[in-house]
């Protein structure tokens, strides 16, 4: 479970689906029996202290949920993601079933940094940066094709990480317009795509996000 601080008060804590029921015990416990409201981002649980908690559904879940039950259901519930992150020249996709990830694909092609504004070979490096670029998200698109646009009819949502550019230059590709469609508005905030990173995107596309606002210590803040 992660945190960190919110927009305009209060703050977001990241729970991994099969610790949720736990999570709404222990608001409880602090703050007393909320009363629940179904809301277009998933389920609020409202204090009698004034304290409140968004329970945000996520990607690939029913957001019909009346109740905390039903949302703990529906978040725990089994879901297959296709997973698509990219950074720059490197592109790592997968298909997560739960916590696991059988099928995954990492690449990396060669993008030239940046150089220096003033260089007599400014603009050719440029357009070869350019180049280089376009070549990589064609071949990241190629790769999203194979791996899992066969999937598409068997997946519950698609979560992108990365640089949201490199993303959508991808998705851009008319063959990819199923995978488009399942695209989650959850974009992951990871580093350059490698394996290790792929599997730790597993338990952040699933992970709810939850909203919490506590009145005395926003105050106090």
């Amino acid at each position: 479970m992660s945190s960190r601080p919110a927009a305009g008060g209060g703050r977001w804590v990241e729970v991994d689906p099969a610790r949720i029921a736990r999570w709404v015990a222990g608001f409880t416990d602090r703050h007393g029996p909320p009363t629940t409201s179904l809301q277009g981002y998933g389920l609020l649980l409202s204090a009698p202290d004034g304290a409140t908690a968004e329970l945000h559904t996520p990607p690939g879940a029913p957001a019909t949920t009346v109740n905390v039950d039903a949302f703990v259901a529906a978040v725990t519930a089994p879901r297959r993601i296709g997973l698509l992150l990219a950074r720059k020249g490197a592109v790592a996709l997968g298909i997560a079933e739960g916590e696991r990830l059988p099928v995954h694909k990492v690449d990396t092609r060669y993008v030239q940094g940046r150089t220096a504004a003033g260089g007599w070979s400014q603009q050719r490096f440029a357009r070869r940066r350019e180049n280089q670029a376009k070549a990589a998200l064609a071949e990241a698109a190629d790769l999203a094709v194979r791996l899992l646009l066969p999937e598409v009819d068997r997946l519950d949502a698609v979560v992108a990480g990365g640089d949201r550019r490199a993303v959508d230059g991808i998705l851009a590709d008319r063959r990819l317009a199923p995978l488009a469609a399942l695209r989650a508005d959850r974009l992951l905030d990871v580093p350059e795509p490698r394996y290790a990173v792929l599997v730790a995107a597993v338990a952040a596309a699933r992970a709810v996000h939850v909203l919490v606002r506590e009145p005395d210590r926003d105050s106090a803040n």
